[in-house]
């Protein structure tokens, strides 16, 4: 089977079996890759594909009242991070994968180290969360010095820092600042280390608070960055800020969220209610 027969297969996903456009696009990948990687037999060009279309999604946005009530439904390290999400508008990894190094107070500002497209960006740091955060991080403080104690103490480092700093690991400075509950073993080296919080504890208790909210609309904790966006831009911040604070590649994709406004009839007032 060649060309032909590839093609087929992936008309076959795109119109009977109705698949999505990155499904089928992960099916010729793994298709090219077995030709090439496998069978050593790259194939030419696929033409006259019937390509599944894109379906394109606007982002589920919260109100400020909505915002609020999610947050009364939560406490602790879970409130603590959701009030970060939607204060700074980090992804959930972005915000997990923190290190105390990264959050500065005295300028008011985060570093968000190789987010998405391996990118790394500055974003605001809320001043409402400086007293909240600088009490977690004490606590986090007390739990690394007892782990000093036990003779643990060590987090997880890409190999680039591990070289540059061998005794990083230890060291207070590159903790994650939401670490784990759990000591484990590194799969890499067998060291036993704390890694950052699972991101299933927040989406977790985001569900639980939206629904203990009377929320009929499905949120979660991207929901938080999508809300950040989108309220930044309702205050009359430009678009090319947001896409900085938001680390996007292109401002395109940051305008989805004046899409959002325009939806939510900020502008256009209904001939109902004349």
């Amino acid at each position: 089977m060649h060309e032909d027969e590839v093609r087929q297969f992936l008309d076959y996903l795109s119109s009977t079996r109705n698949v999505a456009a990155s499904t089928q696009n992960q099916a010729l990948c793994a298709i090219l890759y077995l030709y090439r990687e496998v069978l050593e037999l790259p194939l030419e060009l696929i033409k006259g594909v019937d390509r599944a279309r894109r379906t394109r999604y606007l982002p589920v946005v919260l109100t400020r009242n909505e915002v609020q009530s999610i947050l009364d439904n939560l406490e602790g390290v879970n409130w603590l991070l959701a009030s970060l999400l939607y204060g700074t508008g980090m992804r959930v990894t972005e915000a997990l994968q923190l290190r105390v190094c990264d959050i500065d107070f005295e300028y008011q500002h985060i570093q968000v180290r190789k987010g998405k497209g391996d990118k790394s960006r500055l974003t605001v740091l809320p001043q409402s969360l400086h007293k909240p955060l600088q009490q977690h991080l004490a606590a986090v403080k007390q739990m690394h010095d007892r782990d000093i104690e036990r003779g643990y103490g060590f987090t997880w480092l890409p190999h680039a820092l591990n070289r540059k700093y061998p005794n990083a690991e230890r060291e207070w400075l590159w903790q994650f600042a939401f670490p784990s509950t759990t000591l484990s073993a590194d799969r890499e080296d067998g060291v036993i280390k704390r890694f950052y919080m699972s991101p299933k504890t927040i989406q977790r208790a985001m569900r639980q608070a939206v629904r203990r909210a009377g929320i009929m609309r499905r949120a979660g904790p991207h929901t938080l960055r999508h809300t950040f966006a989108t309220h930044l831009i309702e205050n009359g911040y430009d678009i090319r800020t947001v896409q900085e604070l938001l680390g996007h590649k292109s401002v395109r994709t940051t305008q989805i969220y004046t899409h959002v406004l325009n939806r939510a009839g900020l502008a256009v007032r209904s001939p109902l209610d004349k």
